[in-house]
Protein backbone atom coordinates (compact mmCIF):
# COMPACT_ATOMS: atom_id res chain seq x y z
CA UNK A 1 0.00 0.00 0.00
CA UNK A 2 2.79 2.43 0.90
CA UNK A 3 4.60 1.56 -2.33
CA UNK A 4 1.40 2.20 -4.30
CA UNK A 5 0.91 5.57 -2.64
CA UNK A 6 4.57 6.42 -3.31
CA UNK A 7 4.27 5.75 -7.03
CA UNK A 8 0.92 7.56 -7.22
CA UNK A 9 2.47 10.63 -5.59
CA UNK A 10 5.51 10.38 -7.84
CA UNK A 11 3.27 10.24 -10.90
CA UNK A 12 1.41 13.36 -9.81
CA UNK A 13 4.70 15.16 -9.12
CA UNK A 14 6.09 14.23 -12.54
CA UNK A 15 2.85 15.28 -14.22
CA UNK A 16 2.92 18.68 -12.51
CA UNK A 17 6.60 19.06 -13.36
CA UNK A 18 5.90 18.21 -16.99
CA UNK A 19 3.11 20.78 -17.18
CA UNK A 20 5.34 23.39 -15.58
CA UNK A 21 8.10 22.83 -18.12
CA UNK A 22 5.64 22.80 -21.01
CA UNK A 23 4.33 26.27 -20.18
CA UNK A 24 6.20 29.28 -21.59
CA UNK A 25 8.13 31.43 -19.15
CA UNK A 26 6.00 34.35 -17.95
CA UNK A 27 6.81 37.90 -19.00
CA UNK A 28 8.66 39.98 -18.02
CA UNK A 29 11.80 37.95 -18.53
CA UNK A 30 14.35 38.07 -15.75
CA UNK A 31 16.81 40.31 -17.63
CA UNK A 32 16.42 42.83 -20.44
CA UNK A 33 19.19 44.38 -22.54
CA UNK A 34 18.64 47.90 -23.85
CA UNK A 35 21.02 48.70 -26.69
CA UNK A 36 22.14 52.11 -27.90
CA UNK A 37 24.60 53.43 -30.47
CA UNK A 38 25.22 56.39 -28.17
CA UNK A 39 28.41 56.69 -26.15
CA UNK A 40 28.13 56.66 -22.33
CA UNK A 41 26.73 59.99 -21.24
CA UNK A 42 25.08 60.65 -24.60
CA UNK A 43 21.39 61.48 -24.83
CA UNK A 44 20.06 58.01 -25.63
CA UNK A 45 22.37 56.38 -23.10
CA UNK A 46 21.10 58.70 -20.35
CA UNK A 47 17.47 58.18 -21.41
CA UNK A 48 17.75 54.39 -21.31
CA UNK A 49 19.50 54.35 -17.95
CA UNK A 50 16.96 56.70 -16.35
CA UNK A 51 13.96 54.97 -17.94
CA UNK A 52 15.11 51.45 -17.07
CA UNK A 53 15.79 52.46 -13.48
CA UNK A 54 12.09 53.29 -13.16
CA UNK A 55 10.95 50.27 -15.18
CA UNK A 56 12.82 47.81 -12.96
CA UNK A 57 10.52 48.60 -10.05
CA UNK A 58 7.37 48.34 -12.15
CA UNK A 59 8.28 45.27 -14.21
CA UNK A 60 10.20 43.48 -11.43
CA UNK A 61 13.10 42.64 -13.71
CA UNK A 62 16.70 43.77 -14.15
CA UNK A 63 18.02 45.87 -17.01
CA UNK A 64 21.40 46.47 -18.58
CA UNK A 65 22.32 49.19 -21.07
CA UNK A 66 24.76 48.16 -23.81
CA UNK A 67 26.65 50.75 -25.85
CA UNK A 68 27.34 49.28 -29.30
CA UNK A 69 28.99 51.98 -31.36
CA UNK A 70 29.81 52.18 -35.03
CA UNK A 71 28.11 52.78 -38.35
CA UNK A 72 26.00 55.68 -37.07
CA UNK A 73 23.81 53.19 -35.25
CA UNK A 74 23.78 50.48 -37.93
CA UNK A 75 25.92 48.09 -35.86
CA UNK A 76 23.60 48.35 -32.85
CA UNK A 77 20.46 47.93 -34.98
CA UNK A 78 21.87 44.79 -36.60
CA UNK A 79 22.73 43.32 -33.19
CA UNK A 80 19.19 43.83 -31.89
CA UNK A 81 17.61 42.48 -35.09
CA UNK A 82 19.41 39.17 -34.48
CA UNK A 83 18.15 38.96 -30.89
CA UNK A 84 15.44 36.65 -29.60
CA UNK A 85 11.92 38.12 -30.03
CA UNK A 86 10.96 37.34 -26.45
CA UNK A 87 11.20 40.81 -24.94
CA UNK A 88 14.76 40.38 -23.72
CA UNK A 89 16.43 42.89 -26.05
CA UNK A 90 15.44 46.29 -27.46
CA UNK A 91 17.07 49.19 -29.27
CA UNK A 92 16.75 52.77 -28.01
CA UNK A 93 15.26 54.57 -30.98
CA UNK A 94 15.71 58.14 -32.16
CA UNK A 95 15.41 59.61 -35.68
CA UNK A 96 19.04 58.57 -36.22
CA UNK A 97 18.14 54.97 -37.01
CA UNK A 98 15.81 56.16 -39.76
CA UNK A 99 18.35 58.62 -41.16
CA UNK A 100 21.18 56.07 -41.14
CA UNK A 101 19.00 53.70 -43.15
CA UNK A 102 18.16 56.33 -45.75
CA UNK A 103 21.68 57.70 -46.15
CA UNK A 104 23.89 54.65 -45.66
CA UNK A 105 21.59 51.80 -46.70
CA UNK A 106 23.06 49.32 -44.17
CA UNK A 107 22.24 45.57 -44.39
CA UNK A 108 19.73 46.01 -41.54
CA UNK A 109 17.81 49.28 -41.45
CA UNK A 110 15.18 50.78 -39.21
CA UNK A 111 12.56 48.63 -40.95
CA UNK A 112 14.47 45.55 -39.79
CA UNK A 113 13.19 46.27 -36.27
CA UNK A 114 9.64 46.51 -34.98
CA UNK A 115 8.77 49.80 -33.21
CA UNK A 116 7.55 48.89 -29.73
CA UNK A 117 7.14 52.21 -27.91
CA UNK A 118 7.46 55.93 -28.40
CA UNK A 119 8.11 57.44 -24.97
CA UNK A 120 9.14 61.09 -25.32
CA UNK A 121 9.59 64.01 -27.63
CA UNK A 122 12.96 65.53 -26.79
CA UNK A 123 13.70 69.11 -27.90
CA UNK A 124 17.07 69.89 -29.45
CA UNK A 125 19.07 72.73 -27.88
CA UNK A 126 21.88 74.81 -29.36
CA UNK A 127 24.61 75.72 -26.89
CA UNK A 128 28.10 77.15 -26.50
CA UNK A 129 30.61 77.27 -23.65
CA UNK A 130 29.76 79.65 -20.81
CA UNK A 131 32.82 81.87 -21.33
CA UNK A 132 32.31 82.18 -25.08
CA UNK A 133 32.31 85.76 -26.41
CA UNK A 134 29.16 84.83 -28.35
CA UNK A 135 26.08 85.70 -26.29
CA UNK A 136 23.42 84.84 -28.87
CA UNK A 137 22.96 82.53 -31.84
CA UNK A 138 23.12 85.58 -34.09
CA UNK A 139 26.56 86.41 -32.62
CA UNK A 140 27.88 82.98 -33.62
CA UNK A 141 26.46 83.31 -37.13
CA UNK A 142 27.90 86.82 -37.52
CA UNK A 143 31.34 85.61 -36.41
CA UNK A 144 31.24 82.70 -38.88
CA UNK A 145 30.30 85.03 -41.73
CA UNK A 146 32.97 87.63 -40.98
CA UNK A 147 35.70 85.08 -40.22
CA UNK A 148 35.54 82.39 -42.94
CA UNK A 149 37.23 79.16 -41.90
CA UNK A 150 37.61 80.12 -38.24
CA UNK A 151 34.32 78.80 -36.87
CA UNK A 152 33.55 75.11 -36.34
CA UNK A 153 30.39 73.48 -35.05
CA UNK A 154 29.97 70.12 -33.37
CA UNK A 155 27.28 67.50 -33.95
CA UNK A 156 26.51 63.84 -33.41
CA UNK A 157 27.16 61.10 -35.99
CA UNK A 158 26.80 61.91 -39.71
CA UNK A 159 23.32 60.40 -40.05
CA UNK A 160 21.90 61.87 -36.84
CA UNK A 161 19.06 64.33 -36.49
CA UNK A 162 21.52 66.67 -34.76
CA UNK A 163 23.93 66.65 -37.69
CA UNK A 164 21.13 67.28 -40.18
CA UNK A 165 19.75 70.05 -37.94
CA UNK A 166 23.14 71.78 -37.91
CA UNK A 167 23.36 71.50 -41.71
CA UNK A 168 19.91 73.07 -41.95
CA UNK A 169 20.95 75.84 -39.55
CA UNK A 170 24.04 76.55 -41.65
CA UNK A 171 21.90 76.84 -44.78
CA UNK A 172 19.23 78.93 -43.07
CA UNK A 173 21.94 81.32 -41.86
CA UNK A 174 23.60 81.47 -45.26
CA UNK A 175 27.02 80.49 -43.91
CA UNK A 176 29.41 77.64 -44.68
CA UNK A 177 30.87 76.12 -41.52
CA UNK A 178 32.72 72.83 -40.96
CA UNK A 179 30.42 70.57 -38.91
CA UNK A 180 32.33 67.85 -37.06
CA UNK A 181 30.52 64.61 -36.24
CA UNK A 182 30.85 62.40 -33.17
CA UNK A 183 29.32 59.08 -32.14
CA UNK A 184 27.64 60.70 -29.15
CA UNK A 185 26.85 63.95 -27.41
CA UNK A 186 29.40 63.41 -24.65
CA UNK A 187 32.27 63.43 -27.17
CA UNK A 188 30.92 66.56 -28.81
CA UNK A 189 30.61 68.30 -25.44
CA UNK A 190 34.36 68.02 -24.88
CA UNK A 191 34.99 69.94 -28.10
CA UNK A 192 32.61 72.73 -27.08
CA UNK A 193 34.07 73.04 -23.58
CA UNK A 194 37.66 73.24 -24.81
CA UNK A 195 36.79 75.88 -27.41
CA UNK A 196 37.23 73.70 -30.49
CA UNK A 197 33.61 74.33 -31.49
CA UNK A 198 31.61 77.54 -31.28
CA UNK A 199 28.34 75.62 -31.23
CA UNK A 200 27.08 72.26 -30.07
CA UNK A 201 23.68 70.61 -30.19
CA UNK A 202 22.03 68.22 -27.76
CA UNK A 203 19.12 67.45 -25.45
CA UNK A 204 18.64 68.64 -21.90
CA UNK A 205 19.32 65.17 -20.49
CA UNK A 206 22.90 65.23 -21.74
CA UNK A 207 23.43 68.97 -21.16
CA UNK A 208 21.92 69.23 -17.68
CA UNK A 209 25.10 68.49 -15.71
CA UNK A 210 27.28 71.01 -17.53
CA UNK A 211 24.48 73.59 -17.53
CA UNK A 212 23.99 73.32 -13.76
CA UNK A 213 27.78 73.52 -13.30
CA UNK A 214 27.81 76.81 -15.21
CA UNK A 215 30.02 75.41 -17.98
CA UNK A 216 27.71 76.00 -20.96
CA UNK A 217 25.20 78.60 -22.15
CA UNK A 218 22.02 77.77 -24.09
CA UNK A 219 21.43 79.88 -27.20
CA UNK A 220 18.30 78.44 -28.82
CA UNK A 221 15.79 75.62 -28.93
CA UNK A 222 14.89 74.04 -32.27
CA UNK A 223 11.27 73.55 -31.24
CA UNK A 224 8.28 75.29 -32.81
CA UNK A 225 7.59 77.30 -29.66
CA UNK A 226 9.50 78.15 -26.48
CA UNK A 227 9.79 75.36 -23.93
CA UNK A 228 7.61 75.46 -20.84
CA UNK A 229 10.58 74.69 -18.61
CA UNK A 230 12.84 77.27 -20.32
CA UNK A 231 10.54 80.18 -21.17
CA UNK A 232 13.48 82.60 -21.40
CA UNK A 233 15.20 80.58 -24.15
CA UNK A 234 14.22 81.79 -27.64
CA UNK A 235 13.64 79.44 -30.53
CA UNK A 236 15.99 79.53 -33.51
CA UNK A 237 12.95 80.41 -35.61
CA UNK A 238 12.16 83.59 -33.69
CA UNK A 239 15.83 84.58 -33.98
CA UNK A 240 15.51 84.52 -37.76
CA UNK A 241 16.70 80.97 -38.50
CA UNK A 242 13.77 78.79 -39.57
CA UNK A 243 14.93 75.39 -38.29
CA UNK A 244 12.47 73.20 -36.38
CA UNK A 245 13.11 69.51 -35.67
CA UNK A 246 11.15 66.76 -33.94
CA UNK A 247 13.22 64.25 -31.98
CA UNK A 248 11.62 61.23 -30.36
CA UNK A 249 12.84 58.59 -27.95
CA UNK A 250 11.46 55.08 -27.89
CA UNK A 251 12.16 51.37 -28.16
CA UNK A 252 12.16 48.87 -31.02
CA UNK A 253 12.69 45.13 -30.88
CA UNK A 254 13.39 42.20 -33.18
CA UNK A 255 10.59 41.16 -35.51
CA UNK A 256 8.15 38.69 -33.99
CA UNK A 257 7.80 40.02 -30.44
CA UNK A 258 4.42 38.70 -29.15
CA UNK A 259 1.49 41.06 -28.62
CA UNK A 260 1.46 40.17 -24.91
CA UNK A 261 5.02 41.43 -24.55
CA UNK A 262 4.26 44.64 -26.44
CA UNK A 263 1.22 45.24 -24.23
CA UNK A 264 3.25 44.60 -21.07
CA UNK A 265 5.73 47.28 -22.13
CA UNK A 266 3.04 49.80 -22.98
CA UNK A 267 1.32 49.24 -19.63
CA UNK A 268 4.61 49.53 -17.74
CA UNK A 269 5.59 52.71 -19.59
CA UNK A 270 2.28 54.37 -18.73
CA UNK A 271 2.76 53.50 -15.06
CA UNK A 272 6.32 54.84 -15.07
CA UNK A 273 5.17 58.14 -16.58
CA UNK A 274 2.96 58.68 -13.52
CA UNK A 275 5.65 58.05 -10.91
CA UNK A 276 6.07 61.40 -9.08
CA UNK A 277 9.87 61.25 -8.89
CA UNK A 278 10.25 60.38 -12.58
CA UNK A 279 7.66 62.95 -13.62
CA UNK A 280 9.65 65.62 -11.80
CA UNK A 281 12.83 64.40 -13.51
CA UNK A 282 11.55 64.40 -17.09
CA UNK A 283 9.73 67.69 -16.56
CA UNK A 284 13.00 69.26 -15.39
CA UNK A 285 14.69 67.90 -18.53
CA UNK A 286 11.97 69.38 -20.76
CA UNK A 287 10.96 65.98 -22.12
CA UNK A 288 7.40 65.78 -23.44
CA UNK A 289 5.79 62.41 -22.59
CA UNK A 290 3.81 60.74 -25.39
CA UNK A 291 3.49 57.02 -24.72
CA UNK A 292 2.52 55.25 -27.94
CA UNK A 293 2.05 51.47 -27.97
CA UNK A 294 3.20 49.22 -30.79
CA UNK A 295 0.53 49.98 -33.42
CA UNK A 296 0.71 53.74 -32.85
CA UNK A 297 4.53 53.59 -32.69
CA UNK A 298 4.63 51.85 -36.06
CA UNK A 299 2.52 54.59 -37.66
CA UNK A 300 4.49 57.37 -35.94
CA UNK A 301 7.79 55.89 -37.17
CA UNK A 302 6.47 55.59 -40.73
CA UNK A 303 5.32 59.22 -40.63
CA UNK A 304 8.72 60.42 -39.38
CA UNK A 305 10.44 58.37 -42.09
CA UNK A 306 8.30 60.05 -44.76
CA UNK A 307 9.09 63.50 -43.29
CA UNK A 308 12.80 62.63 -43.26
CA UNK A 309 12.78 61.58 -46.91
CA UNK A 310 11.18 64.90 -47.85
CA UNK A 311 13.73 66.83 -45.76
CA UNK A 312 16.67 64.95 -47.28
CA UNK A 313 15.43 65.63 -50.79
CA UNK A 314 15.15 69.32 -49.93
CA UNK A 315 18.78 69.29 -48.72
CA UNK A 316 19.91 67.42 -51.81
CA UNK A 317 20.92 64.34 -49.80
CA UNK A 318 18.46 62.08 -51.62
CA UNK A 319 17.23 62.15 -55.19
Amino acid sequence: MKIKHFFTGLSVLLAVSSLTHAQPAPYPVSRVSLVTHSSPGGGTDVFLRDFSKQLSGVMKTSFSVENIRGGSGATAVAAVAKGAPDGSIFYGTTPTYIQTTLLSKPPVGYDGLDPMLIVFLDPELIYTRADSPHKTLADVIAFAKSNPGKSRWGASNPASLERIAMERLSRAAGVKVPIVSHEGGADQMIGVLNGTYDLGIGEMQELQGQLEAGKIRLLATLSETRLQGLPQLPTAKEQGFNVVVRKFRGLAGPKGVPDSVAKAWEDAARKVMELPAYKAEYTRENLTPMVLGREAARKFTADVAAETVASFKELGLLK
